[in-house]
């Protein structure tokens, strides 16, 4: 089974994670860094996906400073989303070419590993025809009947050369209230929910992306190997020279 390494890097600024995905993207087309899952926590960012709609997001970004809310326009596929504490975030920075070249496949693969997670915890999700994502039927209440769908999991991606990065966003024990401030991945109407809000009862970090890491390795068919912080640094150091190359 082909292996991918798997880090936490627990809370980072999201400008932060994204120039950190560039080098890693860097090093993996040229070999100098394995296939990686990056998971992390923002703090409070709103990001704008290359085909968003600047119209989604409802308040000026003047108020979202005084907010202590980020804004960031992002090069990854989607519209408008949030991302903050009690959110895990992941950034896969896989090479396609060694698995399978198929952008659409490749985010079903993403929702399915998240679709997986959710049932671990006894909560049925699904895919939602015509809106990426990952999404759980809402209760009306009367207890019996839908009423309609909620967002459990966003998702936006870039590939360069089937190299990708960006990845996921599910949302465990987010502060839904954030997601006010847009129109959630320009879908109107849209209703967000988080797994601590579906469970009636707090759930562990460590315990979600537990979940997460078994659904990513059953939906991708990959070994997820832990790494550490040095692995990181080790890669990046190495990322001018493909790995196996003569050191100079």
């Amino acid at each position: 089974m082909k292996s991918c390494r798997t880090i936490d890097l627990g809370t980072i600024g999201y400008g932060e994670a994204a120039a950190l995905q560039q080098r890693l993207v860097a090093a993996r087309k040229i070999g100098a860094a394995p296939d990686v899952l990056l998971f992390c926590e923002h703090p409070h960012v709103i990001t704008l996906g290359r085909n968003g709609k600047r119209e989604h997001l409802h308040v000026t970004e003047d108020l979202l400073r005084r907010e202590g809310v980020e804004f960031h326009h992002t090069n990854r596929g989607g519209d408008i989303t949030y991302h903050g504490p009690g959110q895990i975030v992941g950034y896969p920075i896989l090479d396609l070419n060694e698995i399978r070249r198929d952008v659409v496949w490749y985010v079903r693969q993403l929702e399915e590993a998240m679709i997986q997670a959710t049932s671990s915890f006894g909560i049925r999700s699904s895919r939602v025809p015509g809106r990426t994502g990952v999404w759980v039927q809402r209760i009306a209440a009367d207890g019996l009947h839908s009423a309609g769908e909620e967002k459990l999991a966003a998702i936006g991606v870039h590939i360069s050369r089937w190299v990708t990065s960006h990845g996921f966003g599910y949302n465990v024990c987010t502060d839904l209230r954030f997601f006010e401030l847009i129109t959630p991945c320009g879908i109107a109407g849209c209703r967000v929910t988080s797994l601590e809000k579906l469970l009636g009862e707090s759930v562990p970090r460590a315990n979600a992306i537990a979940r997460l890491n078994a659904g990513f390795s059953e939906a991708f068919g990959l070994e997820l190997i832990p790494a550490a912080a040095g692995d990181l640094s080790a890669w990046l150091a190495s990322e001018a020279q493909p790995v196996g190359a003569p050191a100079s």
